[in-house]
């Protein structure tokens, strides 16, 4: 059976996640190894590797799209922006987050 959009985006909420915990603490993120009270050891480009891999993880998960008419692939591009609007938000703070800290 076929995976939905709903599915699909799902599959993507760990990284939407991860972009903006790692966007508000910065250093201090879990996801980099970061605490309340410590800065991680990850350098800054590791950081920015990591959320990197993130969005274009997010990237690809929104680019699904059938081939035709007999491809079961769901339509996540295609989808009603309210159903993805959190994954491209998260795409744009990512991309941001590299940049300021590039």
């Amino acid at each position: 059976m076929a995976q939905t959009v709903t599915e699909c985006l799902a599959a993507g909420t760990d990284s939407v996640t991860l972009i903006a915990d790692i966007n508000t603490n910065g250093k201090k993120s879990t996801h980099v190894g970061g605490s309340a009270e410590a800065d991680t050891t990850m350098s800054q480009a590791d950081i920015n590797e990591t959320v990197q891999r993130n969005v274009d993880h997010l990237e690809i998960i929104l680019a699904y799209e059938p081939v035709d008419s007999d491809d079961d692939t769901p339509d996540v591009k295609g989808a009603a922006d309210s159903k993805k609007t959190t994954h491209v938000a998260a795409v744009t703070t990512g991309t941001d987050y590299i940049a300021a800290n590039d």
